[in-house]
């Protein structure tokens, strides 16, 4: 299904002043975090070679059904997000922690924040998609193009440095670069969060036999393994980190059961651009999609128990659950203070 064979990102220094002009006005404090000889040498980078798989759907990428699924169901992968950003640092000055979300998209982990009311927070929504930055911006969020191995950022500005949700793909030959790019940006006391998936794990799987033959843009990305993870903290200077794993669900509710289900087939159906689905399966292709999620998403419990696909019913609220299991792997890193 992939696309974007010829289509690159355009992103030039206009672009990038008028970012920053926004930035300024709407977050002072995220604003004053940024390096500006670093904005303007990378608004000059050459575009080619640089493929924007976020871009809009019309453009050959899949970013305007991924912006459809989030706004369909912004708390789809709400628990994890909310354990990520438990993790973040507070501040000895009570000052709100900056937290550069390097892979934010249109600003979802900013605006899962928002609506569960975290406090304490100051999120910068970060990604290389200039689609997905407008997008952020559109829905509110302070947002900044910038690659992942490239930081635009100050030394020592920032409190916590996430990148998650797509962590993947990140080239393997410029993971280190962000990792060590991330120590630089962290102040003393802060913390990397480094979150995706293993080798070999049921997301891998997914990725590999639904989302590359059938999405958009294809998907041919290699997932992390733990020694990889800690490997990287140990080279870039970090003084104690540690590599864990972490529930990261997908979740949709709905009047009944079944609204709940199909609410759930129809994010992954959007969330990950899967075209070939529609195409194939016109008449049910959310519920095609749940069910290979199902048979895919089955994860052992520490007791030798599995656990799979789930609905539940809250009697209260009159409302069921579909939930499907996803376990992630999370790297942490801690800066000494």
């Amino acid at each position: 299904m992939s696309g974007l064979t010829e289509h690159h990102v355009t992103f030039g220094e206009a672009d990038m002043a008028d970012h920053l002009s926004r930035l300024g006005r709407a977050a002072p404090d995220l604003h004053a975090c940024v390096d500006p000889a670093r904005a303007r040498a990378f608004a000059r980078l050459p575009a080619a070679g640089f493929r924007d798989d976020f871009d809009e759907d019309a453009a050959g990428g899949r970013g305007s059904s991924y912006i459809r699924a989030q706004a369909r169901n912004l708390t789809a992968r709400a628990r994890g997000i909310h354990h990520l950003l438990s993790l973040v640092p507070a501040r000895s000055d009570r000052r709100p922690s900056v937290v550069v979300d390097v892979l934010g998209g249109d600003g979802l982990v900013r605006r899962v924040a928002d609506a569960g009311r975290l406090a304490g927070l100051s999120v910068l929504t970060c990604d290389a998609s200039p689609h997905m930055v407008r997008a952020a911006w559109a829905a509110g969020c302070p947002a900044l193009v910038q690659r992942a191995d490239r930081l635009l950022l100050r030394d020592g500005s920032a409190d916590t440095v996430l990148v998650a949700y797509g962590s993947h793909h990140i080239a393997a030959d410029e993971r280190a670069e962000l990792v060590h790019e991330a120590y630089r940006v962290l102040r003393p006391g802060g913390v990397l969060l480094l979150h995706d998936f293993l080798v070999g794990s049921p997301m891998d799987t997914w990725f590999r036999d639904v989302v590359d033959p059938y999405s958009r843009t294809g998907h041919d990305f290699e997932h992390f393994t733990r020694e990889e993870l800690g490997g990287y903290l140990t080279k870039a200077g970090f003084d104690s980190g540690e590599v864990t794993e972490m529930a990261d669900p997908y979740t949709a509710t709905g009047a009944t059961a079944g609204e709940a289900e199909r609410e759930l087939g129809r994010y992954l159906l959007d969330m990950y651009g899967l075209a070939g689905i529609e195409e194939g399966h016109p008449a049910d292709a959310a519920r095609h999609t749940l069910e290979l999620a199902g048979t895919i998403f089955r994860e052992r419990r520490p007791d030798g128990t599995v656990e799979s696909r789930s609905l539940a019913h809250d009697p209260a609220a009159g409302t069921w659950t579909c939930t499907v299991p996803r376990t992630a792997v999370l790297a942490i890193g801690r800066k000494s203070s």
